[in-house]
């Protein structure tokens, strides 16, 4: 019996076609058709005029916070609720990130709060550098205003949309904002193996991500450097391989949506169990289904759900541990409404990331058997 993987990769069938026609073609190196091909691909899906493929959605982040001047002693407002790599990049730069706290109707960061935080800094004369928003688990945050206010105080935002190729909220992940980030790792919706690209309608913020990912190599014959670049380009043969991806993203994003719905039809009437909400003003990809348990309601918690699933080898994992929880980022600032119940902190303890990748029948039924075994015995006691 197979085990049940949380997001395996998932190959659409045209992937070995497109890697022997880049590798037939001589185009290995980190330039090609299939590069500029991909990347005006990726444009497209966001909305954007350009794209930069990189090495991975960190190296894209790591990018724009470089580029966009972020240094030593910098502040940087980030969300909490977040996987490491997103503040791990301001440290890169030598920044240092301000946690913000969750909105209880998304999970993404809380909009009004980080305006309240805007404003306050705007005040004391001490506006960030930049801001990074992210699209937690395929759903783009609501960064409408966001994005508005920081154009009006000069102050860059970045669209962390690693988990969200594809999501819309009246405008596609990857399109708020002075860029947007993306990532292909194996685990994604749309994966190279590893790799991630920015995406951007900055001409001149595009050229300088591009100088900067191919080490910063000037433009003459010989090697001529300037200032410090990273090794962080995507090689052709990767971008093959994310082109043939690409092509069936929509029916990738249904499937993930089938899967959620299934999942909040199969949970709809267990008490104490809560479905992450979906915002109706846009279209989340459902990169993960994940849920909220009240073990007081409930009667079972988070760690039961992922033990019942574990019995009969179904990975299921807790949601991102908050960054302003981890020893790495010990005493830097959560901006919340209320310290004592950070919504971040409550959806880390109670929180659950289900199984969403392809599943056949045969799969959906032991998901479904481990998950009504478990309410059964709390049902029945």
């Amino acid at each position: 019996m197979a085990r049940i993987y949380l997001s395996p990769p998932e190959l659409s069938g045209s992937e070995l076609a497109a890697l022997s026609g880049a590798l037939d073609g001589g185009w290995i190196a980190p330039i090609g058709p299939d590069l500029d091909g991909f990347e005006s691909d990726l444009a497209l899906v966001a909305g954007r005029r350009y794209a930069v493929a990189v090495s991975s959605g960190t190296a894209a982040l790591h990018l724009l916070l470089h580029a966009c001047g972020v240094t030593d002693g910098s502040e940087v407002l980030v969300p909490s609720l977040t996987f490491v790599a997103t503040a791990n990049a301001v440290r890169y730069c030598g920044g240092h990130p301000v946690f913000i706290d969750s909105d209880d109707d998304t999970w993404c960061a809380d909009e009004d709060l980080l305006l309240i935080e805007l404003e306050r800094r705007r005040q004391a004369g001490r506006l960030p550098a930049a801001v990074v928003t992210v699209d937690l688990y395929g759903q783009v945050a609501r960064c409408e205003s966001i994005a508005a206010r920081c154009a009006e105080l000069g102050v860059p935002l970045i669209e962390d949309a690693a988990e969200a190729i594809g999501a819309t909220r009246g405008a596609p992940a990857g399109s708020f904002g002075i860029a947007g980030a993306f990532s292909f790792n194996g685990n994604k919706l749309i994966t190279t193996s590893g790799g991630g690209a920015v995406v951007t309608d900055d001409e001149d913020l595009a050229r300088r991500v591009r100088h900067l990912a191919t080490q910063a190599r000037e433009p003459v014959l010989h090697y001529e450097h300037t200032e410090v670049g990273f090794n962080y380009r995507m090689s052709n043969l990767l971008a093959a391989f994310g082109r043939a991806q690409l092509s069936t993203l929509e029916q990738r994003i249904a499937r993930r949506r089938d899967i959620n719905a299934w999942y909040r039809t199969l949970l709809s009437s267990t008490p104490g169990v809560r479905v992450m909400p979906d915002d109706p003003a846009g279209r989340p990809i459902n990169w993960l289904t994940c849920i909220e348990v009240d073990p007081l309601v409930a009667g079972f918690s988070s760690d039961d759900v992922i033990a019942a699933l574990a019995t009969d080898d179904i990975e299921a994992r807790p949601v991102w541990k908050p960054m302003h929880l981890q020893p790495l980022f010990a005493g830097h600032e959560l901006v919340c409404r209320d310290p004592d119940n950070a919504v971040s902190t409550r959806l880390f303890e109670r929180g659950v990331c289900l199984p969403s990748g392809r599943m056949g029948d045969d799969g959906r039924a032991r998901i479904e058997r481990a998950l009504r075994s478990l309410i059964g015995q709390v049902t029945a006691s």
